[in-house]
């Protein structure tokens, strides 16, 4: 069958009734609130077994795989449409300097434990396996399907292969699961120790979070109309933002692959790189008042849903039954140091309310930032310990940090191989927590121990 505009549009649309399905699944099957089961995934598990490679019931066409790494390109396009506030370094590193090192750090020795220690592993077990196969461990799951569709896109490139995007959903899907479920047993243990601050127990989040659904009392607006409706609809001017961002970005990439065919700069970091030009436009044009960073948050986060949804429901069994044992092998690496990072490095560095920092990071180096933000909830429900207002000022360093990882490590693994580039991260992400350590100081202290600043927030929140 061939592919038209209308197998594109069938696609998308039957994806949309299977995430309405999941929605609705969501709030309605305890299980799936219990656990904080993002529809996007229970939605793209829908799609894997009505597809072709189980129940076969789902028409869908033969270029659904090619979705992920298209969505990610889309996604990048926005990240920096609509920033308009300007970087202070000097306050930044003030200000949360050892929240910014342990979290940067935190990525830096994922991607460098799984290239050293597992594609060492990979190597010496699996020596016919590619060894860059570990590179795609963190992609999924420090960065999601996200970032597993952006760095599997640049290893099919590099290598011309075509599986590198489909192991990569499949390490994706893993971390999100493990990151869920994981983070629940770590914060079953840590209450029983009493290590957290805030709640004796796992309590209980307000509904909406569970079921999904909002009552219309706690409704809140996705953002301004920065355009009047009768000149253009202010949605389709910001996605229409985000798409002329997107193209303009392929134009670049296909104009100047011919002349330099070894520079390979990711379609998503080029995408990218032209959002940041059209944002510094518009700001000195007068023009970035117009666009409603809001807006532009919630359609990336709608188009992450469907690359989630998208990248599950493509996962192709036969080649995860190929890879199975590496990707078991890298699987327990990519758990171990999640796990080390909360009780060992987050325990002895955070100066205060560390469980909850250090969960926070857990739920977003095996899934995503939202998994992270879901676990935090669930010990910090009214949000004091700080951390996530921490973690957004010091991501505003961090996010260019790992752009330039995401876009130089697959490449670098390819020309170095997987064990010289993941023992210089490692080098890098144990030298940054050595400086925290030298320049914030360390705690030994028993986990159920009130450290400086705790005993006066918890007060406030008793009173």
């Amino acid at each position: 069958m061939n592919f038209t505009p209308y197998s594109m549009l069938l696609d998308f649309s039957i994806m949309s009734g299977l995430l309405f399905v999941a929605q609705i699944m969501r709030s309605k099957i305890k299980f799936l609130q219990n656990y904080y089961i993002p529809s996007s995934l229970v939605a793209g598990f829908l799609g894997l077994f009505g597809g072709p490679q189980f129940l076969n019931i789902l028409p869908f066409s033969g270029k659904t795989g090619s979705y992920p790494y298209l969505l990610v390109c889309v996604l990048f396009a926005g990240i920096f449409l609509g920033k308009q506030e300007k970087f202070n370094f000097k306050e930044t590193v003030n200000k949360v300097g050892d929240t910014f090192l342990i979290n940067m750090s935190s990525e830096i020795l994922c991607f460098g434990l799984a290239c050293l220690v597992g594609g060492g592993l990979v190597i010496l077990l699996f020596p016919n396996v590619f060894s860059e196969i570990a590179v795609l461990l963190p992609a999924g799951f420090m960065g999601g399907h996200g970032y597993a569709a952006a760095i599997g896109g640049t290893i099919n490139t590099l290598l011309d292969r075509t599986d590198g995007v489909i192991i990569g959903q499949t390490f994706a899907t893993l971390g999100l699961l493990s990151g869920i479920f994981g983070g629940i047993i770590c914060i079953n243990y840590a209450t029983r120790k009493g290590a957290t601050r805030l709640v004796k127990s796992i309590g209980s989040l307000p509904e909406e979070c569970k079921t999904g659904m909002i009552p219309l009392e706690k409704r809140q607006t996705m953002g301004d109309e920065t355009i009047h409706p009768m000149a253009m609809d202010p949605l389709a001017w910001h996605i229409g933002l985000i798409l002329m961002t997107t193209g303009i970005g392929y134009a670049i990439y296909y104009a100047y692959k011919p002349y330099f065919p070894r520079v390979e700069v990711p379609l998503m970091c080029v995408t990218m790189i032209v959002g940041v030009i059209i944002q510094s436009i518009l700001n000195r044009t007068g023009y970035g008042t117009y666009v409603d960073k809001r807006i532009i948050d919630r359609t990336g986060s709608g188009v992450t849903d469907y690359l989630v949804a998208f990248g599950i429901a493509t996962i192709k069994l036969s080649v995860v039954l190929e890879f199975i044992g590496p990707i078991l092998v890298l699987v327990t690496v990519g758990i171990a140091w999640p796990c080390v990072l909360v009780f060992f490095v987050g325990r002895r560095l955070f100066r205060n309310f560390w469980f909850e920092r250090s969960i926070f990071i857990f739920g977003y180096i095996t899934g995503v930032v939202a998994v992270g933000v879901t676990l935090l909830r669930i010990v910090d429900p009214e949000m004091k310990s700080g951390t996530l207002s921490d973690f957004g000022t010091a991501y505003t360093l961090q996010s260019v940090v790992e752009l330039f990882i995401v876009t130089l490590v697959p490449v670098f693994a390819v020309s170095m191989g997987v064990i010289p580039i993941g023992a210089i991260l490692v080098a890098i992400g144990i030298a940054m927590l050595l400086f925290c350590k030298f320049k914030y100081g360390s705690y030994k202290m028993p986990m159920d121990e009130l450290r400086e600043g705790e005993a006066e927030i918890i007060a406030t929140i008793l009173d």
